[in-house]
């Protein structure tokens, strides 16, 4: 069971590593707007985050519900420490992928919020400025009353 949870954190300390790059890799293709580079690329992301999460579930089972901190300080000194040393590189790997990505979701937030003012600011101008300025024969009206008049309509 030792050697499994050894095994097992070590693969997550390299995978974290590995999604750390893949994430600022992701920034650096948000920044330069490469819609299908950043989707290619969350797949990647996707892949490795659903590879983790089976590989702390592989603890979790392993351990049946003791967490890995009470399972390495009941060890002799010679095993716990290097599981304790793993289990920190792993929160420690956690700390800067959970940063990075929130920086990714604020700069695709930014720029999608960017792009729909854009889109409205297109639209805006390619549109006539009021609906009810078409007359009946679907040519421009000028608008007589700029203000509201008292009484508007046919009798």
């Amino acid at each position: 069971m030792y050697q499994r949870i050894k095994d097992s954190l070590s693969r997550q300390d390299k995978a974290l590593a590995l999604l750390r790059d893949l994430l600022e890799e992701e920034y650096h293709i948000l920044l330069s707007r490469d819609t299908d580079g950043v989707v290619a690329q969350e797949f990647s992301i996707q892949e490795l985050i659903r590879q983790l999460a089976v590989e702390k579930s592989v603890i979790i089972r392993a351990l049946d519900g003791v967490r890995v901190k009470e399972y390495a300080r009941s060890l002799p000194e010679e095993l716990g420490a290097p599981l304790l040393e793993l289990f920190h590189a792993v929160d420690a790997y956690e700390q800067e992928v959970s940063g990075q990505a929130s920086r990714n979701a604020q700069l695709s937030l930014v720029l999608l919020d960017q792009s729909s003012r854009t889109l409205q600011a297109l639209t805006s101008q390619a549109m006539p400025p009021r609906a009810e300025l078409y007359g009946r024969r679907g040519d421009m009206c000028q608008e007589v009353h700029p203000q509201a008049a008292i009484i508007s309509g046919r009798l």
